[in-house]
């Protein structure tokens, strides 16, 4: 498995992108691009179901909504899937003509480069599972390693992709687990920022400060991790005094059974 920040190699800045479907996870993929500085609204193109209530959403980023996916696939040069997965094959099999060479990003969970295989034969495709901090250009997108994309398009891909956040190559088998991980945590997250939040209130702490002293530091030791490559348990033992505060919070948190917990969500979610 490789983990890596990609860089722009072909014009993935003169690339329009058409998202399929423009639910939250398209809009935070579309915010992210924006919120780049390198791929400009008026390249972005959306359709959904609902064309009346895309407009809005659309305007609101300032990128150019389509009625309908046909329209959609003859704008631009990109294309991102982004349907609920029962949708995808409903959604695609009739602009399948319409498609051509163009390259497709899937993140429909679940869509394997077998499955769009089977529906799109021939066609070039990677399928994906990208995470919500994609709005801030701090991602994970996990990418499977099987894929039909040309040399010149996995460039133009991961280039676009890039922007979002950090690029995670994975088996066909890995995926469920991977995409699990990565998009269930920012709630496991945001739920532990706001238990510590709760506590820092409760100690008199105002609540709009609390948020920042929590999520500031959740970021901070995120990045730490990721520059220096510690195991996160030596840098639960550097904080650690002996019969220090900190140690005594860890065995509170061991005995609440914190660890388990985590572990215990992701096998809900796997089905284990």
């Amino acid at each position: 498995m490789t983990i890596t920040k990609t860089a722009t190699t072909l014009r993935s800045d003169s690339a329009r992108i058409g998202f399929i479907g423009f639910g939250n996870m398209a809009t935070a993929m579309a915010q992210g691009l924006i919120a780049s500085g390198k791929v400009a609204p008026s390249r972005i193109y959306c359709c959904a179901g609902d064309f009346q209530r895309l407009i809005p959403r659309a305007d609101a980023l300032g990128v150019r909504a389509r009625k309908d996916a046909a329209n959609l696939v003859t704008s631009v040069d990109v294309l991102v899937v982004a349907v609920k997965p029962y949708m995808v094959e409903r959604v695609l099999e009739p602009v399948a003509d319409l498609i051509g060479d163009k390259p497709i990003i899937s993140v429909a969970a679940g869509w394997s480069s077998d499955d769009y295989e089977s529906i799109l034969p021939g066609s070039h495709h990677l399928s994906t599972m990208p995470n919500t901090p994609v709005a801030v250009n701090e991602g994970v997108i996990i990418c499977e390693k099987d894929h039909t994309l040309t040399e010149r398009q996995v460039d133009l891909v991961r280039a676009i992709l890039g922007y979002l956040g950090a690029l995670v190559d994975v088996d066909a088998s890995m995926m469920s687990a991977a995409g699990t991980v990565t998009g269930c945590s920012p709630a496991f997250v945001a739920m532990v920022i706001e238990a510590l939040a709760d506590a820092a209130v409760k100690h008199g702490i105002p609540r709009n400060l609390a948020y920042t002293l929590v999520s500031q530091t959740v970021a901070g030791t995120a990045k730490l991790q990721l520059a220096t490559g510690q195991h996160p348990g030596a840098m639960k033992d550097a904080v650690c005094s002996p019969g220090g505060t900190t140690i005594k919070g860890v065995a509170a948190l061991e005995q609440a059974g914190l660890r388990s917990a985590f572990i215990q969500a992701i096998d809900a979610i796997e089905g284990k």
